[in-house]
């Protein structure tokens, strides 16, 4: 099978769909097929496109001219389908509103390719560049939904997004992102970020690891750690991630609640720097005001770290399996962080529940071969209606 894969950015800081992506496709070309990863320049990363290139899959990258609040325009992609869009048997489309996303959609109805969508959490005009989002709807968004042979949805609670959308349920499956284990086979020794960062052995570590926006809750957990530290003696709040408009507030929010000197800032964390601080933290917390789908939850398993996220998180549903669910209150973020610290044999079974979770039920390859059952369905469903 010849498989397009469209995304407009391909750089690690802009998180899971760029993860997404690239693994699925790695999965693919392992199993037999031909994939093409279509992107722009936007804040390309080469290092990653050249791993990703050594896996045998092609990437073609297009200039960007501009950039509308990450709507990437790259007009090159045009000639481009004009000479290749018919080679494929499917597109695979990360991300929902794209200007990518609105040529593959009328070169694929011009040549009777299906493509699926999978927005990864984005569908829902609701929550920022509301206008932006609702005039791209009305141009093509609508179009884009409607014309998908299927879309796919991370939890339950974004397939109630596409159908707040209006996308019928029968065209919506639902399959999580999955977490690449060979990333997690040799762990760091135990000590080494605490060592790097000069906190105390015996200091209990809570953790924070993503883009310092205002959706992901870094301000909660903060609020929530300053009454912690009234009740707990010993503590570290590390918030590692790249600044999303942030930091200054959380800074200043240290500093109001007279926590400066236990907070720590890390600045973004990659690679074995990332794993170091899994590792040595005593739990991951992701109070997120709105989260499909936090990879973070699922490395800190592979990592053996017990978990705590807030009910508003869309991933909470799988978070029941394995950790810690609480409400989005500081008193009871509270609460749960203090309980899992004063109990290492509570720590000690989400730890074990966690990695083992994420060991079997979401490997990249377990994953893979579910949507290559959608991609064959998709593929023999048009075959039959002619398209």
């Amino acid at each position: 099978m010849d498989v397009l894969q469209v995304i407009p950015y391909f750089a690690e800081r802009r998180g899971g769909d760029v993860n997404a992506c690239m693994n699925v496709s790695r999965q693919l070309v392992r199993r037999g097929h031909h994939v093409t990863i279509l992107t722009t320049d936007f804040e390309l990363d080469k290092r990653r496109v050249d791993a990703v290139e050594a896996s045998g899959i092609n990437l073609v990258s297009f200039h960007s001219i501009a950039n509308v609040q990450l709507l990437v325009v790259s007009p090159g992609v045009r000639k481009w389908l004009d000479k290749n869009i018919i080679g494929f048997d499917i597109a695979h489309l990360h991300t929902f509103r794209a200007y990518q996303n609105y040529l593959i959609h009328r070169y694929a109805k011009k040549y009777k390719i299906p493509y699926i969508l999978q927005a990864h959490g984005s569908v829902l005009p609701f929550y920022q560049k509301r206008l932006q989002k609702k005039v791209y709807d009305l141009l093509w968004g609508r179009a884009l939904l409607d014309d998908a042979a299927r879309v796919i949805a991370l939890t339950e609670h974004e397939a109630e997004q596409y159908k707040v959308m209006h996308v019928r349920e029968e065209k919506i499956d639902i399959v999580p992102n999955g977490i690449d284990l060979s990333q997690y086979v040799h762990l760091p020794n135990t000590g080494t970020f605490k060592s790097r960062h000069s906190i105390e052995n015996d200091a209990h570590v809570v953790l924070f690891l993503g883009r310092l926006h205002k959706i992901k809750g870094a301000d909660l957990l903060i609020k929530a750690f300053a009454r912690l530290a009234e009740k707990k003696d010993k503590l570290k709040l590390v918030i590692a991630g790249p600044d999303a408009g942030a930091l200054a507030h959380l800074k200043k929010l240290t500093n109001s609640l007279e926590i400066r000197d236990l907070v720590l800032f890390t600045g973004p964390l990659y690679n074995q720097d990332k794993l170091e601080a899994y590792v040595d933290a005593d739990v991951y917390v992701l109070p997120s005001v709105y989260e499909i789908f936090g990879i973070t939850v699922l490395e800190a398993c592979a990592c053996g770290t017990p978990v705590i996220v807030t009910t508003e998180c869309g991933i909470a549903d799988l978070v029941q399996k394995f950790g810690c669910v609480v409400e989005r209150d500081a008193g009871d973020l509270c609460n749960s962080i203090y309980k899992l610290l004063s109990n290492e044999k509570t720590r000690k079974k989400f730890a074990q529940k966690g990695k083992q979770f994420a060991t079997e039920e979401l490997p990249w390859a377990k994953i893979v071969e579910r949507l290559e059952a959608i991609y064959t369905d998709v593929q023999a469903t048009s075959r039959e209606a002619g398209v």
